[in-house]
C-alpha cells in the first residue's frame, strides 16, 4: 500500500490556542455568572463567544485531516468569536469607567509571567479570574483572551504556509495514486 494521504490529525488538546481558549471559556463562564445579570443579553452572548472559540479550534483540527480549508476557516471562526469576546470584555470596563490594563502594568506583566508556566491551566490564572474586583477579573480575561488570539493569528499563519507547501487533500490523494501507480509498474518490470 501506498503512504496515507489522510494525515494525522485531531490533537487539538496539545494545541497551546486551545489549552487557552479553554482557560477563555472557563473564565467567561465564571465572569459572566458572578457580574452580569442572566438576563442581560450579553450574558449568553459572551458564553457562546467563548465557547465559539473554543470549539472551532477543535472542530478545525479534527477536519484537518481531510480539509485544510475547513482547518483554516474554523481556526479564522474561532479567532472572529475571541475577537468579538474581546470586545464585550472592553465594553464592560468602558461602560463602567474602568480602564483597560497598559502593556506596562504590573499585573498585566505578572499574567505574562504565568502565561509562560509549562503547562498553565485554570487554577494558574484562577485568583486574577475569580477576583472580586470585576475591573481585575476583566482585565485578566482581556488578557487571555488577547494572547489566545496572538496564539490563533500564529496558527493561522502556520496554516497557510503548511497549505502552500504541501497543498490539500487532492493534491495528496494525487501524488498517493501516481506514486502507487509508479511502485505498480516498477514491480511488472
Amino acid at each position: 500500500m501506498t503512504e496515507r494521504f489522510i494525515p494525522t490529525h485531531g490533537g487539538y488538546e496539545n494545541l497551546l490556542s486551545f489549552q487557552k481558549a479553554r482557560i477563555v471559556y472557563d473564565g467567561t463562564v465564571w465572569f459572566c455568572k458572578h457580574n452580569l445579570d442572566k438576563r442581560d443579553r450579553t450574558y449568553d452572548q459572551m458564553i457562546q463567544a467563548a465557547r465559539s472559540g473554543k470549539q472551532n479550534i477543535l472542530e478545525g483540527s479534527q477536519a484537518s485531516g481531510t480539509s485544510k480549508a475547513t482547518e483554516l476557516k474554523l481556526t479564522n471562526v474561532a479567532r472572529a468569536s475571541l475577537e468579538e469576546l474581546l470586545e464585550d470584555y472592553r465594553d464592560f470596563l468602558r461602560v463602567r469607567g474602568i480602564d483597560e490594563w497598559t502593556k506596562e502594568h504590573a499585573y498585566t506583566r505578572r499574567l505574562r509571567q504565568l502565561n509562560r508556566q509549562t503547562n498553565a491551566n485554570y487554577e494558574t490564572f484562577k485568583k486574577g479570574i475569580e477576583h472580586s474586583d470585576p475591573a481585575i477579573a476583566a482585565n485578566v480575561m482581556i488578557g487571555s483572551v488577547k494572547l489566545t488570539n496572538f496564539l490563533l493569528d500564529r496558527q493561522l499563519r502556520q496554516l497557510e504556509k503548511a497549505f502552500v507547501e504541501d497543498g490539500g487533500l487532492r493534491e495528496r490523494m494525487t501524488r498517493a495514486r501516481l506514486t502507487e501507480r509508479a511502485n505498480q509498474k516498477r514491480k511488472k518490470d
